[in-house]
């Protein structure tokens, strides 16, 4: 690969590899882009980026949807091809070091990754702790022998990390630092939405596979909950094209066609601050919708196989991150067989029928807000400073 300069040291002094996988880590990408490039610690940013890290200036190696598949089972059926981009992109990275390698998320992609890159003395961080504290805790090891330093995004991760004397900073976590205070008439408007009416976001998840899985159970909620409450709109915010013409297809497939219903190219985050309720994915979108005080129920479906292997490794009764950081049950939770559109219907219904449930959930949500809100760029860029001016004792930014 080409590079500009006239030789490795001024060529990548001040080069960061990043590398995300999936459109959750490509938004905390982009924020952690901004900040380094903000605090002048960086020149350039090149590895696996989506498009907000590469309109923050990464460029992107390789396709970052290779690596966005979820689960035991389905990544079986592309492991040759993720296995083969992590053996060319180790090529790279070790034949042109980079000052810092971060990986942000994706821990089965990037902890091995980091272990190598760690052990041929480039410097590596990880963006975002594997939640050790949900299931498989053991990955904790994995942590401590593939990052010199790791991001936390959450305030209880810090105690666990101290525990295990792996160096550690919790930074808040970006999207409560990134997001505004949510205003449901503001948002209503920038949509074009009627300011009385009743919408309620679908949101089956950001990968192809996702929406293979859950469009079609969030289409059948949708025609029940309809039925029951026919003043109901529906809006779904789809990444591209591509997500777009699949649930095209699911609506003829599911003869639903006349449900009232608005696709939107991204606008995510308007959407949910706009509706009454939501039905989303467990995932990021979840911590979202809880950061943007949007009421919802939580629902996710995976193969038998994968099913079995994650309850049996699971340490907390919940997988949704609203009811992980409340230490308690206030967003439903209709996973696997609980998952049935009239189960998902009558969840959502309840929520916008009584306005004391709805109420439980933001008041949760202001709280956590309120624990997850920091400095982030700031205290990133503090972070990883030693790492990227060569000064690894320096600790005040």
């Amino acid at each position: 690969m080409a590079r500009q300069g006239t030789g490795l040291h001024s060529d990548m002094a001040r080069q960061v590899a990043v590398v995300a996988g999936e459109a959750s880590g490509d938004l905390l990408g982009g924020l952690l882009i901004d900040a380094l490039k903000h605090a002048g610690l960086a020149d350039g940013f090149y590895g696996i980026a989506g498009p907000r890290m590469q309109a923050a200036g990464a460029r992107s190696l390789h396709d970052m949807e290779t690596l966005s598949v979820r689960g035991y089972v389905e990544a079986l059926g592309g492991l040759r091809r993720i296995l083969a981009i992590r053996r060319d992109l180790r090529r790279e990275l070790l034949a042109r070091p980079p000052r810092l390698f971060i990986g942000i998320d994706a821990p089965d992609f990037n902890l091995a990754l980091e272990r190598d890159l760690k052990c041929a003395g480039i410097a590596t961080a990880h963006f975002v702790s594997p939640s050790v504290w949900a299931w498989r805790p053991r990955r904790i090891e994995k942590v401590r022998r593939a990052a010199d330093h790791t991001l936390l995004i959450f305030p209880f991760e810090e105690e666990i990390y101290q525990r295990a004397g792996i160096p550690a900073t919790y930074v808040g976590h970006p999207l409560a630092h990134a997001l505004p205070e949510p205003n449901r008439g503001r948002a209503r408007e920038r949509l074009g939405l009627t300011a009385e009416g009743e919408y309620v976001v679908l949101m089956p998840g950001s990968r192809m596979s996702e929406l293979e899985s859950l469009g079609t159970l969030c289409i059948a909620a949708a025609q029940q909950l309809a039925e029951r409450r026919p003043q109901a709109r529906f809006l779904i915010p789809l990444v591209n094209r591509a997500t777009r013409a699949r649930f095209e297809r699911q609506l003829h497939e599911q003869d639903a066609t006349q449900l009232p219903i608005r696709m939107l190219y991204g606008h995510a985050h308007d959407a949910l601050q706009a509706a009454d309720a939501a039905l989303i994915a467990s995932g990021t979108a979840t911590l979202e919708a809880l950061l943007l005080d949007c009421p919802h129920v939580i629902t996710y479906r995976v193969p038998w196989l994968t099913w079995q292997i994650m309850r049996r490794q699971a340490l907390l009764p919940w997988i949704g991150l609203p009811n992980i950081l409340a230490g308690d049950a206030v967003v439903p939770e209709l996973i696997q067989h609980q998952a049935e559109p009239h189960a998902l219907a009558e969840a959502l219904h309840r929520l916008l029928a009584d306005p004391q449930a709805a109420a439980a959930q933001t008041r949760m949500f202001r709280t956590q807000r309120a624990r997850l809100k920091r400095d982030t760029p700031a205290l990133i860029a503090r972070a990883l400073r030693p790492f990227l001016t060569g000064c690894r004792h320096d600790d005040d930014g």
